[in-house]
């Protein structure tokens, strides 16, 4: 049974349609990439998935138990936001606990767990606007997975990060997924997407192609031998 059914979906935002009757499935347990040109929709269909935007038409069925956990690019967050890494990860906790109410040992026991995971514990009482773009897209990621969602959307989460920094989000995405949990991100990165286990192609907001990574992404064009 797939994670994620989409049939016929259609959206976008006010008067500006971004998708257009875009059908697909997202396999469960699986890291799944969306790939495509900027404007081609791929942050849409993550809001879309994820519940945040409503469709114009069509549908998006979640098999999963759980509400998805959306991670949005860290360039987003606001970089003066006065709160600390572990208020930051508390976050993911609000889908169960509801906002600004106080957290329970398991609660706290689930952050505590999920900036261990990320390697932050030691940056618990930083601020997120004293943090590298690696740092903080690791908190958001401990806060994702404070919430303990078996549904994951990142929108390109390893965009402006050096190469141990993507690696290492790499590495923890396929320890996510080999939980159980599903794993979509939207990504222009050609080498995070052959990564993945199944790929989207979005063009001028249509899904033109999905199947195995290396089958859906264009390969690069290579320069003729020289005669």
């Amino acid at each position: 049974m797939p994670a994620v059914r989409i049939e016929g979906l259609t959206a976008g935002y006010r008067a500006r349609t971004v998708l257009r009757q875009v059908t697909a499935e997202i396999p469960a347990s699986r890291v799944t990439a969306i790939v495509g040109h900027n404007g081609s929709g791929k942050s849409t269909l993550l809001g879309a998935i994820a519940g945040v935007l409503e469709p114009s038409s069509g549908s998006v069925v979640r098999t999963g138990r759980h509400r998805p956990a959306l991670v949005v690019q860290q360039s987003t967050v606001p970089t003066t936001l006065p709160i600390t890494v572990r208020e930051t990860v508390a976050m993911g906790r609000w889908a169960h606990r509801g906002p600004w109410r106080r957290l329970t040992r398991d609660d706290q026991k689930t952050v505590r767990e999920s900036m261990d995971r990320l390697g932050i514990t030691d940056l618990a009482d930083r601020r997120l606007s004293d943090l590298s773009g690696g740092q903080r897209q690791r908190a958001l990621l401990a806060r994702a997975l404070a919430q303990q969602s078996d549904l994951l959307l990142l929108d390109e989460p390893t965009t402006g990060l050096d190469i141990e920094a993507q690696q290492e989000i790499s590495r923890t995405l396929r320890e996510i997924v080999a939980t159980g949990t599903t794993v979509v991100l939207a990504t222009h990165d050609r080498a995070e997407a052959l990564d993945a286990d199944y790929c989207l192609l979005l063009r001028d907001g249509e899904l033109v192609d999905a199947g195995a990574p290396h089958d859906v992404i264009p390969q690069r064009a290579t320069a003729p031998t020289p005669a």
